[in-house]
């Protein structure tokens, strides 16, 4: 019993204390509620695999809801992408539901809330509203237009509906506080007017709830218990919470909203926004392009969907913001690959080779195991003949003592084989080798039995045989960005970070002729090259097939498996591998402090805070003297001070210096940032 309480994620924790609290089980609902403006990415994995995880254990309904409130940026495109997605993984929603299956009882609920004095029309410009909402430290401002007449409100709202006036004229807002310490209780936005027509509902509407008040609203509508967010919306959810006080039921379930932290991945960028300019740029082929984060760009490159459910469960549900590093994803896929894909034989970089000694016109056909790693898993057929294609890099005419591969006068085995013995090469007139020609061993031949098989040589090549070899297309894929965090840089933008070989296409590989029948279902290990699937460019006569993953994890610092978020390194203080340390997360948000404003402020210094409590004085106190232009980390590392003070940290002369100067600082958030400090 005490192993399967430890084995909960705090999600988790909190749903069995409810239950253990009183909570009928038949009554737990859970939701996932994208929102149709792009593609599934591997964060949104996090979230599917939680709350449809969460719907098996417990044996309760999911439903899936399209948060669509903003035509601007929704297709129908999306919401099929998302569909798809969502059932490759192996997931299957109860029901399939739409903020906008809502919008008349949400327009309703407005209109009670206007009634009751509890919100008003407003039409300031977006600008001038916030320049009221103040600072987190200060209060705001009234709008001229809060104590509007209900009836002046009522009517202007029905006109607003009715698409009588220009986008940005007017909008709802609820009556709360302006002076809130919570910047989302500061009269936050009901309603604003789109001329836009809906993916689903066309044009009969032109107003378009904010997703605040969507939210909220459509889970109690589906009577979701247990509503959960990213952590961004933790900030938010006095508002939910305000929100459903002034529409509830109490015969009817009260939603709980819950946050958990986002999925964060090293080397590349989770914003739906900067994919897109990815996409419209043509940095990418598209949302499903092999090097992109996106669901449908994983499947395509060849993940499973064993291996994304993997991943999410090794990276963990976690309470504060982490980068996972990619090396994980890739350690699930390897892992899941080795044991199911079929070895074949591909040569991607070809150099002739011709058995001097082997007959002229024979062929033979070998049996090759179609995976060691799986029982019963059958071989098939690989023909050989007289002239084969190795790897040119497989070859050097004289490799040294170290080179195990085929070198003049050395031996080697050609894979399910015969061992052959290099003997001269053919070159061109610029000294390229063109050929090389070899001996074989007749006794030699792999599983044949005789003494001459088992001969143990210190290299084993692949191959194909020329004869029957296909053609085929390769494309070898990278890190489409070469900074571990290429949005987060203050002086510099993501794009500055693109990888340009990210991308390798190899137009000549030669594959044994088993591929010719392969679907984009099939799985394969290239033997020594790595993983490989089709791809769906390929057509009659032109195979295309995407390297998944290679073999090994050129880019790993040390060769041991990624560490799952939930089970750290025995006798080791330090991040598990895959996440990054507290500090290192504090420097990579405060750098990005300077172009946030409002609610995206103040959830970064919400975040900061978050994390100053996992980090020592020793570890903050060098960034004291971080340069003055880099303002962001400065705020971040001030917002820390003051989270390590609270918890009776001492105030050295070096705090006191940073948080004077801080208060003395032009930068408005940071005085206010070291005014806190007592």
């Amino acid at each position: 019993m005490k192993e399967t309480a430890e084995s909960l994620n705090f999600i988790e924790h909190i749903i069995e204390e409810d239950l253990k609290n009183g909570f009928p089980k038949d009554k737990l609902r859970f939701r996932f509620p994208p929102e149709p403006n792009g593609y599934l990415h591997i964060g949104h994995a996090a979230s599917i695999c939680l709350n449809f995880g969460l719907g098996e254990k417990y044996n309760a309904p999911v439903n899936l809801r399209f948060d669509d409130t903003n035509p601007a940026k929704e297709e129908q495109e999306y919401v099929d992408a998302i569909k798809r997605d969502i059932a490759w993984l192996g997931f299957q929603w109860a029901k399939e539901c739409y903020s906008s299956d809502y919008f008349q009882q949400l327009y309703d609920w407005a209109i009670q809330l206007i009634k009751e004095g509890k919100a008003y029309v407003d039409q300031q410009t977006s600008e001038e509203i916030a320049a009221q909402k103040g600072t987190p430290s200060t209060a705001g401002t009234n709008s001229p237009f809060r104590n509007r007449p209900v009836a002046e409100s009522l009517d202007l709202f029905e006109r607003m509906k009715n698409g009588e006036f220009p986008a940005g004229s007017y909008l709802l807002r609820a009556k709360i506080d302006m002076a809130s310490p919570n910047m989302h209780m500061r009269d936050p936005i009901l309603y604003r007017i789109i001329n836009k027509a809906h993916h689903r509902t066309g044009s009969d509407w032109c107003i378009y709830p904010m997703y605040d008040w969507a939210h909220g609203q459509s889970d109690y509508v589906e009577q979701v218990s247990h509503s959960l967010c990213t952590l961004e919306f933790k900030a938010h959810r006095e508002l939910y919470d305000w929100y459903l006080d002034q529409i509830y039921d109490a015969s009817l379930l009260r939603p709980k909203q819950r946050e958990f932290a986002r999925r964060n991945l090293s080397y590349t960028v989770m914003s739906k926004r900067k994919l897109l300019e990815l996409v419209q740029k043509n940095i990418v082929a598209g949302w499903d392009d092999p090097r992109m984060p996106t669901i449908s760009g994983l499947r395509r490159r060849g993940y499973t969907p064993d291996s994304i459910r993997k991943f999410s469960d090794l990276a963990g549900i976690s309470k504060r913001d982490n980068v996972t590093d990619v090396s994980l994803l890739e350690f699930c896929i390897r892992e899941d690959l080795n044991k199911t894909a079929t070895r074949v034989m591909g040569v991607l970089n070809p150099v002739k080779l011709v058995i001097t000694n082997y007959p002229q016109g024979k062929s033979e056909i070998l049996q090759m195991e179609n995976n060691p790693e799986k029982a019963d898993s059958g071989t098939h057929d690989v023909p050989f003949s007289r002239e084969l294609y190795i790897e040119r890099e497989d070859f050097k005419e004289d490799g040294g003592k170290k080179f195990f591969r085929l070198s003049l006068g050395n031996e080697v085995r050609l894979k399910s084989a015969y061992i052959i013995k290099a003997e001269s090469v053919v070159k061109d007139e610029s000294g390229v080798i063109q050929e090389i020609h070899c001996t074989y061993d007749p006794e030699s031949r792999s599983g044949s039995g005789t003494e001459a098989s088992q001969r143990k040589v210190k290299g084993t090549l692949h191959w194909v045989s020329i004869e029957h070899a296909i053609q085929a297309e390769v494309r070898e894929y990278d890190r489409l960005f070469l900074d571990e965090a290429p949005d987060s840089h203050e002086d510099k933008g993501f794009l500055d970070f693109i990888n340009p070989e990210s991308l390798k296409v190899i137009s000549n590989a030669y594959l044994e002729p088993h591929l010719a029948n392969a679907t984009m279902e099939d799985k394969y290990q290239f033997q020594r090259l790595g993983y490989f699937t089709l791809d769906s460019d390929s057509k009659e006569g032109k195979l295309v097939f995407n390297k998944t993953v290679g073999l090994k994890d050129t880019w790993a610092k040390q060769n041991t498996p990624p560490t799952p978020a939930n089970q750290p390194k025995q006798n080791q203080k330090s991040s598990p591998q895959g996440q990054k340390k507290p500090l290192n997360e504090i420097q990579q948000i405060s750098k990005k402090l300077t172009n946030f404003s409002g609610d995206k402020l103040e959830t970064a210094l919400s975040s900061i805070a978050t994390l100053a409590e996992e980090i020592s004085y020793d570890e903050l106190e060098p960034l004291f003297n971080t340069a003055a232009k880099k303002v962001g980390t400065r705020i971040g590392v001030m917002v820390a001070l003051r989270v390590l003070l609270e918890k009776g940290e001492e105030k050295t002369s070096a705090a006191a210096e940073f948080i004077a100067t801080g208060k003395a600082d032009d930068n408005e958030i940071l005085r206010a940032e070291a005014e806190k400090i007592n």
